[in-house]
C-alpha cells in the first residue's frame, strides 16, 4: 500500500473549520508551504487559500481542504498534521517522517 501524501487528524480539521468560520470571509481552506528559514533550514508556513494556486495538490479532510505547495510534496510525504493544546501553548503539530533533525526551539527541521 503507498504510503499518503498526508494525514489530517480530527482536531485538525476542527482547528481549521474554526479558523475559516473566524475569518468571516470566502476561503477555500489553507495553504500549507515548506519555506527556508529556521536554525534548522526549513520550516511549515500555513496560510489562509482564498482560492486553488496552479498545480497545487489538495487533501480532504473531515470537511476541509488542505492545498499544498508543489514545491513542498516531497517534504510532507506520510506527514500527519495535528491540532495540540496543552496548558501553555497550542498550535498545529507536524509529524514528518522525512524530517532528520529539529532546531532546539522546534520552529524549524531538515530532511
Amino acid at each position: 500500500m503507498a504510503t499518503p501524501m498526508m494525514n489530517i487528524t480530527p482536531a485538525a480539521a476542527k482547528r481549521v473549520k474554526e479558523l475559516i468560520h473566524a475569518r468571516q470571509k470566502p476561503t477555500a481552506g489553507l495553504r500549507l508551504a515548506i519555506s527556508s528559514r529556521g536554525c534548522s533550514g526549513l520550516s511549515y508556513v500555513l496560510e489562509y487559500a482564498n482560492q486553488p494556486e496552479p498545480n497545487d495538490e489538495s487533501i480532504q479532510a473531515d470537511g476541509v481542504t488542505i492545498y499544498i505547495d508543489p514545491k513542498a510534496i516531497m517534504f510532507l510525504i506520510g506527514t500527519e498534521m495535528d491540532y495540540v493544546e496543552e496548558e501553555l501553548e497550542s498550535g498545529f503539530v507536524f509529524r514528518n517522517p522525512n524530517e532528520k533533525g529539529r532546531c532546539g526551539c522546534g520552529e524549524s527541521f531538515h530532511v
